[in-house]
């Protein structure tokens, strides 16, 4: 199967999953609660919203009369320096506290003054209004494009998303505006327009305080945003991180059953209008359930990705009537004026955001990473495997297939190699359905393979009586041996490049080389790289887990085989394989050891853009065990680094001195030295 066509299927294969179905509302809401826990710890959300929260420290700069309502400029720290510039639009001669409206701007470079008829025309309708800017545009110039346009894909290695940051700025604006004596805490709204339009699902997932909704040109669909490749185009802020793998409509359903509008226009480039009526599809099902159907609506209206008068109309209506009691028309609502205020007038900074302004880093520290103490004895490194081990399976390889059938290798083609004077054997295994991967076992006779009754032998192409095999006559049954597994790395194109390490082994091993996904028969095209990186993490995968599940299996189909002993099983891997060596190492439990020619020194670092794609991610494993962790869950077993090793890993070599090291853990120039250090250990 190729890659692109197995994410197109897994989207679909997603996107139709149906929405559970509840026999109460009661029922339906201990669902809802459980999910916007997990919901809460996969954007990270989890970790702010168990401490008390910190001072807002609004400051004023400014105040703008305009007739109807006044405009206030502020800032605030939705973390200590974490700025928010922001205007607040309140209505005169309020005679009670009145409904708030948080409006979710949408990517444009000028933010809250680009989209200041909106908030006036919710303020001349008598709604509290706080515009804020995003992290990325208006006022400050945060980054959320990681992944879309740069290469920092350890940001899913964390965990994070720019979404995760814009929520809680839009929590702690909701916060503010229930601080305020003009707004009621209970009557509270939001809405937003492209970004915004997202970002306001997802303020609506995470904080129930919201009581009504309105999304303009943000919803879609896995399968769309894959298979007709409009992710491509969508800022990294779109989407939570999503390691459960949950579809959208999963998602969306924890707003459910307030009053959401879902405003889509019919040419919307950035989501596609069928996957909006899918997904409200899905929606309408699940508040039907709970009796709430005239609580959701779709609008579809003419027009590219942005507002028409009627949506703004349709938006204005739907917050008058869930939120002011008032059953007022679009068409009496009345749209914009078209009076805009200058947008120097308007500026909170002036071009001079705070020094001590975090917004550019944000990405760094907004996912807090655990400070791991080394365990001291074996009891303690049992423990702290275990637990690493269990959450890693929760929350970094959830996708992993739940049954599998037995990982059988099927030999496909038996030779003898001259050159090399050993025979080698081509096999494939099943990794998971509909994915047949590729490897090579080799060795010194006797050929455990060998089988008396077959008359002909392959050597070098040409066919000759068995009497001439060498080695002819000897049987399997001479004994096991132990076999190094030998992990493709990508851009080996004739499966050459994994044999100085495999030289290295003494003869009397078996030697392995196994193709993970994207490699030998299932490589495919750069061009294809960021495209698959990004839409495997919106699946709930990535390349590098979806390669430790084969090397698992591969690891599982080597067992089996003839000749092999299971017990005395090397894994090896150079560069950012090592990656996938390292975990599923961690995961398999059995191996003799590990070979690490070259490893990345840590998950937390963005690709070299000279040396292309590196598929090290992992989705939230940098929340539970780096590299060096990982290597140090594996004592007793062997870690031989070949090439220099990275200083991160002293980590895991502190944990092997304490545990007792014994030559278990060590460093070698290069392979030739390996060759050196086998013979002279026996590994």
């Amino acid at each position: 199967m190729h890659m692109k066509e197995y994410l197109n299927e897994t989207a679909e294969r997603i996107t139709a999953r149906p929405l559970l179905r509840f026999d109460s509302r009661e029922s339906f809401e201990r669902w809802r609660k459980e999910r916007q826990a997990l919901f809460h710890r996969m954007t990270g959300l989890d970790v702010y919203l168990r401490r008390e929260r910190t001072p807002l420290s609004v400051r004023w700069t400014g105040t703008i009369d305009c007739e109807t309502h006044v405009l206030r400029k502020l800032y605030f720290e939705s973390l200590p320096g974490l700025y928010v510039a922001a205007h607040l639009y309140v209505p005169k001669h309020l005679r009670s506290p009145a409904p708030g409206m948080l409006y979710l701007c949408g990517h444009h470079k000028l933010q809250k003054i680009h989209f200041q008829d909106h908030a006036r025309r919710f303020a001349q309708l008598g709604f509290v209004t706080l515009v804020l800017d995003t992290i990325q545009l208006g006022e400050t110039f945060g980054e959320h494009h990681g992944t879309y346009r740069k290469e920092w894909f350890h940001w899913i290695s964390r965990g994070y998303t720019p979404a995760a940051a814009e929520v809680w700025n839009a929590i702690r604006g909701i916060d503010l505006l229930c601080g305020l004596g003009e707004v009621d805490p209970l009557r509270l709204g939001v809405t937003g327009i492209s970004g915004g339009g997202s970002i306001s699902w997802w303020v609506a997932c995470a904080d129930d305080r919201i009581r009504a909704v309105a999304t303009a040109s943000g919803t879609g669909n896995l399968a769309s945003h894959i298979r007709d490749r409009s992710l491509d185009n969508h800022c990294d802020c779109n989407f939570p991180n999503n390691p459960y793998g949950w579809s959208l409509a999963e998602s969306y359903a924890l707003a459910a059953p307030r009053p959401v509008l879902i405003l889509a226009p019919d040419r919307d480039y950035w989501f596609n209008v069928e996957s909006v009526r899918q997904v409200h599809g899905q929606l309408r099902q699940l508040y039907d359930q709970l009796n709430a159907g005239e609580q959701l609506e779709l609008f579809v209206y003419g027009g590219p990705h942005t507002y028409s008068p009627e949506a703004r109309k349709r938006i204005f209506s739907w917050f008058m009537r869930h939120l002011q009691g008032l059953d007022i028309s679009p068409d009496e609502v009345g749209d914009i004026d078209g009076v805009r205020l200058p947008a120097e007038q308007l500026l909170v900074f002036h071009g001079n955001p705070p020094a001590d302004d975090r917004s550019l880093t944000v990405q760094d520290w907004f996912v807090p990473l655990p400070a791991l103490m080394p365990p001291e004895t074996p009891e303690q490194l049992q423990s702290f495997r275990d637990e690493i081990v269990a959450r890693m399976k929760e929350e970094c390889f959830a996708a992993f297939p739940r049954t599998a059938r037995p990982a059988a290798a099927v030999i496909r083609q038996q030779s003898w190699e001259t050159r090399e004077n050993c025979w080698i054997h081509q096999f494939c295994f099943e990794s998971e359905e509909n994915w047949t991967l590729w490897g090579e076992i080799r060795g010194a006779f006797p050929d455990p393979f060998y089988k008396p009754e077959a008359d002909l032998y392959s050597i070098g192409g040409l066919r000759t009586e068995a009497a001439q095999r060498p080695e002819a006559g000897q049987h399997p049954e001479a004994g096991l041996r132990p076999a190094v597994v030998r992990l493709r790395r990508p851009g080996d194109a004739k499966g050459q490049a994994s044999l100085e390490l495999l030289r290295a082994f003494p003869e009397q091993w078996l030697k392995v080389r196994i193709d993970p996904r994207g490699t030998g028969d299932t490589a495919w095209g750069a061009e294809l790289d960021r495209h698959i990186r990004r839409a495997a993490a919106l699946t709930g995968r990535t390349v590098a887990s979806m390669r430790v599940w084969d090397t698992l299996r591969g690891l599982e189909a080597v067992r089996g085989l003839p000749g092999v002993d299971p017990d005395k099983i090397v894994l090896a891997a150079s560069e950012d394989m090592a990656v996938v060596a390292l975990y599923a190492a961690l995961l398999d439990g059995g191996l003799a050891g590990v070979v690490l020619e070259r490893p990345p020194a840590t998950l937390d670092a963005p690709d070299d853009p000279e040396a292309g794609a590196s598929f090290r991610e992992i989705i939230n494993a940098l929340r539970h065990a780096d590299l060096p962790q990982a290597a140090a869950c594996l004592w007793p077993a062997r870690i031989v680094f070949v090439g220099e090793m990275p200083e991160s890993y002293r980590w895991a070599e502190r944990v092997y001195e304490r545990l007792g090291n014994g030559g278990r853990f060590v460093a070698v120039a290069k392979p030739a030295e390996l060759a050196s250090f086998l013979k002279k250990t026996g590994f």
